[in-house]
């Protein structure tokens, strides 16, 4: 079943980089390879074993994908395909659907044609990048940000943290905004608008004053933008009072607001900023001064790294550095506890949420979409990944919800909402689950005990077969051992268990 654990996950193939006209590809010239490849990193394999044909040419296949590779013999190619044919297509109840019409949602009433959009950002800075993410499938784009500044970037701008594989993980940035001129910007929404008119243009701007803000949002809509995106949250702006310095102010989101909404009449979207305690009151000072909807979260204000030779932070410019933004994976569950305030507050309802914040795979995006949010938008895995990656996210998001038998995406937002609170005082605490050990896949490595141990509850020991036995009376359920098992031996039991009444204070009993 489509969202459970994968049979086939990202570390299966942890030496694959995920290669742009993959070698793998050519040299087989049966099968779309690397395609096949990239769906079981962005957890489509169910898709991806339906492309796998009837008569699958991996059998009898001599593998030249393997040895074309890049890393030639590091990537079990071959076997991830058979084990797409063998293991995850026997399981795969529901079929490909035949179109997208379950994808089709709308933004403050506009029609899209999939929920999916590039947020205002880097891969959103020229016609020709639009262009090509609009052509790769793509609902829309939002422009980065346009504004009157004298934008001057320093290099390097970025910096990460990374994974055991490479990959990004969080990701900095010290960038600002648009670097072209107003009048530019305009002549590229035009161009978008003339040779993409279903395609929806969202225009994100900055404005020094009211008068600015009004003007920028005038001329977006004049000049062909679908919807206008206020940016109440870049934090690596140069000159204070800009940015999240505005998004931290719910007086200035208003008035700011409602100089927008007073000089245009499409819809108009707040940006917060997450780096608050609260982004309530920012976001119903943006309804007051007449927002439709909000979009949530640009990054977060963070330090990565520090030389300890320099003793200076990355991105290092000429010996100094700064505070920047925070993106990528790591951010995604702060992104979501943001996303679900908005959804829950009752006096932002009907409120169109424009989600964002460590998507990469559908699942993210899904995630999102159940918090709240009617359209989700994308960066840091498309300058990791390209915006081919949009072909898993529409096709994973399309394949569950045919599979849930909903026909519309529409339906699933905010289905989430009713069971988080936003406190743990509510959370049943009179029973148990135990972790449950899957004896055929446990390998012994005592990792289990080492975290119950010294991190837990010490309720688990290794018998003299390296596998591990529980201590029911001292297991708590914290299921700390089910989180750090490699081999995801150790699982959830199917049943709750009445815990154990801790005696009276002072009675022993």
């Amino acid at each position: 079943m489509i969202g459970i654990e994968p049979s086939i996950a990202r570390a299966d193939m942890i030496r694959c980089v995920l290669c742009d006209k993959a070698p793998c590809a050519e040299a087989c010239g049966l099968l779309d390879v690397d395609r096949l490849l990239r769906s079981i990193w962005f957890r489509n394999e169910q898709s991806a074993a339906q492309s796998v044909p009837a008569h699958n040419p991996c059998l009898v296949c001599p593998a030249p994908c393997e040895r074309a590779c890049v890393r030639a013999g590091e990537v079990p190619i071959q076997d991830l395909i058979n084990r797409l044919y063998y293991q995850v297509k026997p399981d795969c109840e529901t079929s490909l659907p035949q179109d997208e019409e379950r994808l089709r949602c709308d933004l403050c009433g506009i029609e899209l044609e999939n929920p999916f959009l590039i947020s205002s950002s880097v891969v959103a800075s020229t016609y020709e990048m639009c262009a090509r993410a609009l052509e790769a499938g793509w609902a829309g784009i939002c422009f980065k940000t346009v504004c009157s500044l004298d934008i001057r970037e320093a290099s390097p701008r970025f910096s990460a943290v990374t994974g055991a594989d490479g990959s990004i993980i969080g990701f900095k940035n010290i960038e600002q905004l648009s670097d072209h001129s107003v009048a530019e910007n305009m002549e590229i929404f035009r161009r978008l608008k003339a040779n993409y008119p279903s395609k929806f243009i969202l225009a994100s701007i900055m404005g020094k004053d009211e008068q600015e803000w009004g003007e920028l949002a005038r001329l977006c809509e004049e000049n062909g933008a679908d919807a206008v995106e206020l940016n109440f949250s870049c934090p690596n702006m140069m000159e204070e009072g800009l940015g999240s310095d505005i998004g931290q102010i719910p007086e200035l989101v208003e008035r700011y607001t409602a100089a927008a909404r007073k000089a245009c009449h499409i819809p108009i979207l707040a940006k917060m900023t997450p780096n608050v305690a609260s982004m309530s009151p920012a976001a119903e000072a943006a309804r007051r001064g007449g927002a439709d909807g909000l979009s949530a979260i640009n990054t977060i204000k963070s330090v990565v790294g520090v030389n300890p030779h320099t003793y200076v932070s990355a991105p290092a410019v000429h010996g100094r550095s700064a505070v920047g933004g925070y993106s990528g994976s790591a951010v995604k569950p702060i992104a979501l506890r943001f996303i679900a305030e908005l959804g829950q507050n009752p006096a932002l309802a009907g409120m169109h949420i424009s989600g964002m914040g460590g998507v990469e795979t559908w699942q993210d995006a899904l995630e999102f979409i159940l918090l709240g949010s009617g359209t989700v938008q994308v960066t840091t895995a498309v300058m990791q990944y390209g915006f081919r990656i949009i072909d898993d996210l529409k096709q994973g998001l399309n394949l569950y919800l045919a599979e849930k038998g909903v026909a519309s995406v529409r339906e699933i937002v905010g289905l989430g909402l009713d069971t988080l609170s936003s406190t743990t005082e509510t959370l049943e605490r009179d029973t148990i689950v135990y972790p449950h050990h899957i004896r055929e896949r446990c390998i012994g490595c005592g990792r289990c005990e080492i975290s119950c141990r010294d991190g837990g509850h010490q309720a688990i020991r290794l018998d003299k077969n390296r596998r591990p036995v529980l201590n029911g009376k001292a297991c708590v359920g914290c299921h700390l051992c089910v989180l750090v098992c490699p081999q995801k031996a150790l699982v959830p039991s199917a049943r709750r268990i009445p815990a154990r009444k801790k005696p009276a204070p002072g009675t022993g009993k």
